[in-house]
């Protein structure tokens, strides 16, 4: 409750026992006053003494100045000089005050406000950088004659999660734009682990992708009738970063002989240093065109909006599940028996390990490549300034552990919350055993957030961060594993000294522009291709 501020000069009201005033007639008041000594003797009457003591109305006077003298000490004991209002006694348990007193819901609220003011929620600078997808007009004369095209067609099918399915869509649009064919929505492979049997139009807005890219591909549901008994030519071969000379060489001649060219396992077969016009299509398809099923975007927005109702919030992308674990080669540090586990997974399915198979735990950890477990990303939160009462989504699946591997992270920052426990009765319903739905939802609400950070690299995160970027280059932190891990383990540092070196370590790690280099992908750092500006650009970026 808000204090009004006023200049006026207060009065000081002081409450009398109504039991005292009540015993009191006014004739007995006055011949109290009237019969007090008007001077002080020397000298006492011992009879007049005992006519004093022994008359009742002296007894009932001497009560009401002890009562009298017993409010003015307890003001005494309660003023407060620094007070707007010194005159208030303060309030004791089941009375009733009606004097202005900040209540512990006000409290509250104030440290809320400090708390959402801390500059842990401050945004990066943009540099003035805003989307640009002018294409040139090379580029919008050769559409014309792909658009009008009915010969050609490319069918792709896209596996893994939903952020894997993503990026290849991308890529298909960009291929089916090279080879001048329409492109046939995108078939969805059965996720062999999760069994997520979602096709496009459940996790996408088709009419919105069809209409986006309108002006560039043409997008069919399906093959028309003159070519739905072809069968398709399928091409399984596809090199790693392919370039577009490649795709056109190895692919023209048979898409113009067959009509319908099927690709399968897209995931990183096209180049990532594409021409420009090529690479501002990419950025088309990722941040305009790829929108979520309106039911997905719905309930993504409400959540966002809970997470928001008391301030800003921080997103975490927690990479914790036991097959994170087995495939990134590193172990959890639960427990020996959780090690052993991953290990022995390790061992009976070698194939699974992603990279690097020759390098030990300990060298994965300190090159960087292991995930951040929840006791090493509550250090780094907290070093960074994340406040005890930062409001946390996380996103992501089930850790290795379950809730016990999150109690570093749950004790020193409570209000910490996912999906479910924002979640209605019945809300999550419709989207149960979905992986990629599920998915869809934490990647909104990530992408939402005030402040994001991925405890590990992969597509979602690479999404979230291009996207963040595109939309302003909202904060978005990039932990420096690599240079901090060894900080992590330094014992002798002191708090306040290892705070100092991590805000370092991540000072130019916090979603500031950053120019695309060679070999990297245009839909995690957009600019030059996909945003310009009209400052001077900064040696540092």
């Amino acid at each position: 409750m808000g204090v009004s501020k006023s200049n006026k000069k207060h009065q000081c009201y002081i409450a009398v026992p109504s039991q005292v005033i009540n015993s009191l007639s006014s004739s007995a008041l006055q011949t109290l006053l009237e019969e007090a000594p008007k001077k002080k003797t020397k000298t006492t009457d011992p009879s007049k003494l005992k006519l004093l003591l022994a008359n009742p109305r002296f007894w009932i006077f001497l009560l009401f100045l002890f009562a009298f003298a017993g409010i003015l000490l307890n003001m005494w004991l309660n003023f407060d000089p620094f007070s707007q209002y010194p005159c208030s006694i303060s309030q004791e348990k089941g009375q009733i005050s009606t004097s202005p007193q900040l209540s512990i819901a006000a409290v509250n609220e104030k440290s809320i406000v400090n708390e959402n003011s801390s500059e842990f929620w401050k945004q990066p600078d943009g540099l003035g950088y805003r989307p640009c997808l002018d294409f040139s007009a090379e580029y919008r004369k050769a559409s014309e004659e792909i658009l009008k095209d009915r010969s050609k067609y490319l069918m792709v099918v896209v596996s893994g999660g939903m952020n894997q399915q993503r990026n290849q869509i991308v890529d298909a649009v960009v291929i089916a734009r090279i080879l001048g064919a329409a492109l046939v929505v995108p078939i969805f492979q059965v996720n062999p682990i999760w069994g997520d049997e979602s096709e496009f139009s459940d996790i996408f807005d088709m009419d919105h992708f069809k209409k986006v890219l309108a002006n560039d591909v043409r997008i069919v549901s399906s093959l028309p009738s003159t070519h739905v008994m072809t069968r398709p030519v399928e091409e399984k071969h596809t090199p790693l970063h392919a370039s577009p000379q490649w795709i056109r060489s190895h692919y023209t001649r048979k898409l113009r002989r067959d009509g319908v060219l099927l690709l399968r396992g897209l995931d990183s077969r096209l180049s990532k240093d594409l021409p420009s016009d090529l690479q501002k299509l990419r950025g088309k398809v990722a941040f305009h065109a790829l929108r979520f099923n309106p039911s997905i975007l719905e309930l993504g927005n409400k959540f966002t909006e809970r997470m928001r109702s008391k301030g800003p919030y921080l997103a975490l992308h927690l990479r914790m599940e036991k097959d994170v674990w087995v495939r990134t080669g590193c172990l959890p540090g639960l427990s020996y028996e959780y090690d052993e586990m991953i290990n022995n997974e390790r061992k009976r399915r070698p194939d699974l390990l992603t990279s690097r198979s020759n390098m030990t735990y300990h060298d994965r950890k300190l090159a960087g490549l292991c995930p951040l477990n929840a006791l090493e990303v509550a250090r780094l939160i907290k070093a960074l300034g994340a406040p005890k009462g930062a409001r946390i989504y996380w996103a992501g699946g089930i850790p290795l552990g379950g809730k016990e591997a999150l109690q570093p992270l749950t004790k020193e920052f409570p209000h910490f919350y996912n999906k479910e426990d924002l979640a209605l009765t019945g809300e999550l319903e419709p989207f149960a055993k979905k992986a990629s739905l599920m998915a869809a939802i934490d990647y909104i609400v990530s992408e939402n957030s005030d402040v994001f950070m991925p405890s590990h690299g992969g597509n979602m995160g690479h999404a979230i961060q291009g996207h963040r970027a595109y939309a302003g280059h909202k904060k978005t932190i990039t932990p420096n594993k690599r240079q901090m891990l060894p900080h992590f383990l330094n014992s002798s540092l002191s708090e306040t000294e290892f705070n100092r070196i991590i805000l370092d370590l991540h000072k130019d790690s916090l979603g500031q522009p950053e120019l695309r280099k060679t070999g990297r992908d245009v839909t995690k750092y957009p600019v030059p291709e996909c945003m310009c500006n009209t400052t001077t650009i900064h040696s540092s970026v």
